[in-house]
């Protein structure tokens, strides 16, 4: 984002002076984002070929001197402590005592995220954000984000789950800034007759709302439940974990005891303390969820311990099915969560942890122009499907090391046999694989999407980069299948 200020003319010579020897001495400002926290400000100078001195005050209670000679652009860097909006202040004075000021006001890049509800704010089929009617091929539908019941209205991102429901035919959802072109991204990937959901980190339009627009052959029913947003002011930076499995029901991790969550029934999950996340301090926590053995049609809903269920969900099944989700979602006053079933007869749950949110982190998030970074299917690809039991590697931050996480929407296609998919971070250098020295990297115990022979399955991957900027994408399946990863965003130090 750029910001800048209309040129300003010296005016503060003192009564009786000589004339000035620096008469057309003027100052114009611009600054332009480098990073989440970084800027470069541009003072375009007009001034006769003579010594000036600019003095900076940054607004954050820090200033600079700069000595230069003559008109012309000068540019200087600063980086900010904090998210926000500041106004910086330049004055430049020249040896003969002519002075000229101007100011502009700046924001930061960077996002801090607020935990929000989950609150649903589009159901179509109850007219819920929308018209009560169904979302027709090749159209979209605008979901006001900003100013929507306590969101504020300077939001820069949202956190939705999307879901699809009663299709009559197959296609994809794609979410993007209302105001923008259409990207050819893909959020949520659905065939005739599947209920699924899918989260979203989505950019906010100038104007407070996103699109969500159906590429499907035949309409389709949308549901979107909020349980986040980003603003460019100090909230909750982001942490990155290892994948670490707290709740599996089908062996008793985390819960005791091996047994379903029963139908209608929930269990709790101790996130504060557990799997990298602190003790204290962190206001929401990032996951995976999986359901897998349900024995009826259902719907799984995470929310904070100790408040009523809300009306709003995070992955939706069928009997029988195994399907995963992201899902991010505050933290109880007691360090817990929350997992309602509201399926009809028990299923099974597991949970895994990514990461977590927390005042004391400053990893800010940067929505991007949603970009399509790999998709085996591409002629330009030349290794074919990722084949079971095998990973690729994906050189991402490598050489940005401030870089911490990335939002990636993963997505399975023409998959040849049932199996999972993994994403961590790798512990090899792209030197290592450039010399053929790496070695071969442990896979954690976690998952991040499920499917079955013929499926395309979508699912939103907070990925942490480790040490070296690489992350490894793991199939851990019986056939090979095709794979399409596009990001939205990242998290950044500085």
């Amino acid at each position: 984002m750029t910001f800048s200020s209309p040129a300003a003319a010296s005016t503060r010579r003192g009564e009786g002076r000589p004339a000035s020897a620096n008469p057309t001495l003027a100052l114009g400002l611009s600054a332009q984002d480098t990073s989440a926290y970084g800027l470069t400000l541009t003072a375009a100078v007009t001034s006769a070929a003579v010594p000036l001195t600019a003095t900076v005050s940054w607004g954050d209670g820090t200033t600079s001197t700069e000595n230069f000679t003559g008109a012309g652009p000068q540019s200087w860097p600063h980086s900010y402590a904090k998210l926000g909006q500041y106004t910086i202040a330049v004055s430049v004075a020249d040896t003969g005592g002519d002075t000229v000021s101007n100011s502009v006001l700046i924001l930061t890049a960077g996002s801090g995220y607020t935990p929000y509800g989950p609150t649903r704010l589009l159901d179509t089929r109850d007219g819920t954000g929308a018209p009560a009617a169904r979302l027709g091929s090749d159209k979209a539908v605008q979901l006001q984000i900003a100013g929507n019941g306590a969101i504020p209205s300077k939001v820069t991102a949202v956190v939705l789950n999307i879901t699809v429901t009663n299709p009559t035919n197959s296609g994809f959802i794609t979410a993007y800034p209302d105001g923008t072109a259409r990207p050819t991204t893909s959020n949520v990937n659905f065939t005739a007759g599947q209920t699924v959901p899918n989260m979203a980190i989505v950019p906010v339009g100038a104007d407070g709302y996103v699109d969500l627009y159906n590429s499907g052959l035949a309409s389709v029913d949308l549901i979107a439940d909020v349980t986040g947003y980003f603003t460019q002011s100090s909230a909750s930076g982001y942490t990155s974990l290892t994948p670490t499995r707290i709740v599996d029901t089908r062996d008793g991790t985390g819960t005791g005891s091996a047994a379903q969550v029963p139908g209608l029934g929930a269990i709790s999950a101790q996130v504060a303390g557990n799997a990298g996340v602190p003790a204290s301090g962190a206001t929401a926590v990032a996951l995976n969820v999986t359901v897998t053995n349900p024995r009826s049609d259902g719907f799984l809903t995470a929310f904070p311990d100790g408040q009523a269920t809300p009306n709003a969900s995070n992955v939706n099944y069928l009997a029988g099915q195994t399907i995963a989700n992201s899902v991010v979602v505050p933290i109880g006053a007691d360090g817990k969560i929350d997992i309602h079933n509201g399926g009809g007869l028990g299923a099974d749950v597991v949970i895994d942890v990514v990461g977590y949110y927390s005042p004391d982190s400053k990893s800010a998030y940067l929505p991007i122009k949603p970009t399509r970074l790999l998709d085996t299917r591409d002629p330009a690809w030349t290794h074919g499907p990722l084949q079971p039991g095998g990973y690729i590697y994906m050189p991402l931050s490598d050489t940005e090391p401030d870089i911490t996480g990335l939002a990636l929407n993963t997505t399975v296609t023409n998959t040849r046999g049932g199996g999972f998919l993994t994403v961590s971070p790798d512990p090899n250098t792209l030197n290592q694989y450039s010399t053929g020295t790496a070695g071969w990297p442990a896979r954690p115990n976690s998952s991040v999407l499920n499917w079955l022979p013929g499926q395309t399955v979508p699912n939103l991957v907070q990925a942490g980069t480790g040490a070296n900027g690489i992350i490894d994408v793991w199939n851990t399946g019986s056939g090979s299948t095709d794979l399409v990863v596009d990001a939205f965003g990242f998290y950044q130090n500085d």
